[in-house]
């Protein structure tokens, strides 16, 4: 979709207005509501570029897929439901009006929702694809690379959280405080997600999307500020994302390509952002809680203060993921913690940390497990074992702009081995 407007407010729309419609005729509906947003967006795609974009676009988009809505009901008939929508009828343009409250108002539509969608009686599994699908916009293969799942279980999860949607119906009234602060890791979760497709993104044109990452960090705000979310694993997830953003600048070359961590000029680090992100770390040091944010956190918090890549504390940056394998075991924080042991201590004992490992079938099938081994058969010397993993990394990089960072690291470590 492109107007002036660009991408990225079609995205944020589509999950505003899903959110802000579900809310005024029920989710049950909201299969409908998808469509006649979907349409609405693409009416405005096809006609704003050929007249004047609306003063108000957002209202204008409300009003078109309100109306595609109610007609789609009307079309099939569906008598019962549209006595339901009265309240909702005419909407208004303005949209300064007071909003519903929930549980101590939570004031953002999609953050509202989020809460909503993120029911106990929906798998987890399910709740997740459900609000990255509808609220926060992403395709079906976005979900999939992201749960490291096929395209096929995403159709299955987003089908069975639906159905639990429509019965019985969920309602904003039902989320009380105490659901708030069970579904809150879930949705921490979902943020979390949706801030990683921005920083390394799957897009096959976009490695990577800042307005992913911006709106990610706009709704931990939110949290944060939130008093019964307001938690020391939402001060240690804005903090990475802080952390994160604040070396975006740097990880991107003229062309768009990525840039390695060894390579980026630190000098275009955002000093402001690291600062801010270095005080919710110490935020989120209150209490005893210490969570998988806390530890990437930490991490990158170890980038983000070492003069460079050479001087970076690497036997800090072992510990946490040590304690990240603890916290939420994945043989992934292994694999990364393989890479932090080879920069300290050396290539054989990075590979001696996966020697035996048996990686699940969805990482052994990632280009990140392929290219690890591959990086560090290289830097050890055994160059036809690590050519074997290069041609499997390259050949399942998720985009071009992957494919071409690892062809240039995994071409530096066998420099760096003769």
């Amino acid at each position: 979709m492109t107007t002036s407007l660009g991408e990225h407010f079609f995205r944020h729309e589509f999950g505003r207005l899903v959110a802000t419609l579900s809310r005024r005729v029920g989710l049950r509906h909201l299969e409908a509501v998808e469509d006649a947003v979907q349409e609405a967006l693409l009416a405005a795609v096809d006609s704003w570029p050929k007249t004047v974009v609306p003063d108000n676009p957002s209202a204008w988009l409300y009003r078109v897929a309100h109306n595609r809505f109610v007609g789609e009901l009307r079309r099939q008939a569906r008598r019962g439901a549209l006595d339901e929508l009265h309240a909702a009828a005419e909407p208004e343009a303005d949209e300064s009006a007071p909003e519903l409250r929930l549980a101590g108002d939570v004031r953002d539509d999609l953050l509202r929702m989020l809460f909503v969608c993120c029911d106990e009686a929906i798998p987890i599994e399910s709740q997740l694809a459900l609000a990255l699908k509808t609220l926060c916009g992403f395709d079906v293969r976005e979900i999939a690379a992201r749960l490291f799942t096929t395209e096929a279980n995403v159709y299955k999860r987003l089908g069975r959280a639906r159905s639990c949607l429509r019965e019985p119906p969920l309602r904003e009234a039902d989320v009380t405080t105490d659901r708030l602060t069970t579904r809150l890791p879930v949705v921490q979760g979902v943020l979390y997600l949706l801030f990683t497709e921005g920083y390394l993104s799957v897009h096959a044109e976009t490695a990577i999307r800042r307005e992913l990452c911006d709106e990610a960090r706009r709704l931990t705000t939110l949290l944060a500020e939130h008093p019964v979310s307001a938690t020391p694993e939402t001060f240690a997830l804005l903090a990475l994302m802080h952390l994160h953003t604040a070396r975006m600048a740097a990880r991107q070359d003229v062309a768009g390509g990525l840039v390695l961590l060894e390579d980026q000029d630190r000098s275009r680090w955002d000093q402001t952002l690291i600062h801010e992100g270095l005080h919710w770390l110490a935020r989120s040091a209150a209490g005893a809680t210490f969570s998988r944010f806390h530890a990437e956190a930490g991490i990158a918090a170890e980038h983000c203060v070492a003069p460079s890549f050479a001087e970076t504390r690497w036997d800090r940056v072992i510990e946490c993921y040590a304690l990240l394998e603890r916290v939420a075991p994945s043989p992934l924080h292994l694999l990364n913690r393989a890479v932090a042991t080879a920069e300290l201590h050396g290539p054989a004992q990075g590979l001696a940390l996966l020697e035996g490992i048996d990686p699940p079938t969805w990482l052994s099938g990632s280009y990140m497990w392929s290219a690890v081994l591959a990086d560090l058969h290289r830097r050890a010397g055994n160059d036809a074992v690590a050519e074997s993993y290069r041609r499997t990394a390259l050949e399942t990089a998720p985009s071009a702009s992957i494919r071409e960072v690892l062809t240039r690291r995994l071409a530096r470590a066998g420099a760096r081995s003769r």
